[in-house]
């Protein structure tokens, strides 16, 4: 996906409570662990790593417990002979919520992060309560031409630009540095590959939302497209006796895709969503009935 660009806290870190490496699915998987409360997995975007998410990751960790990733060939997760692939990476999120004994956790993912939130909750209906995507559409079309171009243009030949990057210079300890330009073009082949979730979006029960910038690389027409394949905006809620559907869109007017993890709107916008009685599916029984509806339909 597009990155953004590199954040710096002013102030001192908040420090996480625990912090190690998950053996999952051939890698081992970098996370950190921040505040209490129910959980919620932090992914970053592409070549990013946790500490570019740290406008969220903080007031989000008030409230919640969060699990802060950095995903294959990412900062400290190193990358290894295994392909890369959205579906490979949303299920080692899957793996390391059951090595953390999760049994259920909110998702919140930008851009590459939010690409593989969604695989997650697709592939994995049973772990996720509640997803919230930023900045990624469903499908490669939705991307701008521009974006679409960049993406698949990454490769070995950028490394020495790359390696300014946040993951660019934590490869530099990896057990195999020499990785990193095998790794970008890796990173090139699976963002300009096609592909269309259209149909997987739809079936999904739990509650998703949407976040994107009003001037963001994914264009208005798409996500206008992906809130109603999720239900939303697809018809008038009534006056009276409001009915809204259990997808939620924000547009934050005056960021960019590249500059849209600095924005001090999204960790409010993402907390009010979350703390939003109807966004909060029932636990139990009732809650596995809502995840597998699809699943159980093509027994």
């Amino acid at each position: 996906m597009p990155q953004a660009p590199m954040q710096t806290s002013a102030h001192a870190r908040l420090a996480p409570v625990a912090s190690g490496y998950a053996d999952v699915n051939g890698i081992k998987l970098y996370h950190e662990i921040y505040g209490q409360g129910e959980p919620l997995v932090l992914l970053h975007g592409g070549l990013m790593t946790i500490g570019e998410m740290v406008t969220p990751l903080e007031p989000l960790a008030k409230t919640h417990q969060v699990i802060a990733v950095e995903l294959q060939g990412h900062g400290r997760t190193a990358d290894t002979d295994r392909p890369l692939s959205f579906e490979t990476m949303g299920d080692d999120i899957a793996a390391l919520l059951n090595q953390l004994n999760i049994s259920r956790a909110d998702i919140v993912g930008l851009s590459l992060g939010a690409a593989v939130g969604l695989r997650t909750a697709i592939q994995h209906p049973e772990k996720i309560r509640r997803l919230v995507v930023i900045s990624s559409p469903y499908a490669k079309s939705g991307w701008y031409p521009e974006p679409r171009e960049g993406m698949g243009n990454i490769s070995a030949a950028m490394a020495e630009n790359m390696r300014r990057t946040p993951t660019g210079k934590f490869s530099e300890q990896w057990p195999e540095p020499q990785r990193f330009p095998q790794f970008l073009d890796k990173m090139g082949k699976m963002m300009g590959a096609s592909y269309d979730w259209s149909a997987d979006v739809k079936k999904l029960r739990m509650p998703v939302m949407l976040v994107f910038a009003d001037n963001d690389s994914v264009s208005q027409k798409h996500i206008a497209d992906f809130f109603a394949l999720l239900g939303g905006g697809v018809k008038e809620p009534g006056w009276q006796n409001t009915q809204l559907s259990k997808a939620r869109l924000a547009i934050v007017p005056g960021y960019s895709h590249y500059n849209f993890v600095s924005a001090p709107e999204l960790a409010p916008i993402i907390e009010k969503y979350l703390a939003d009685p109807l966004t909060n599916p029932p636990a139990g029984a009732a809650a596995a009935s809502q995840a597998e509806p699809e699943r159980t339909k093509s027994k």
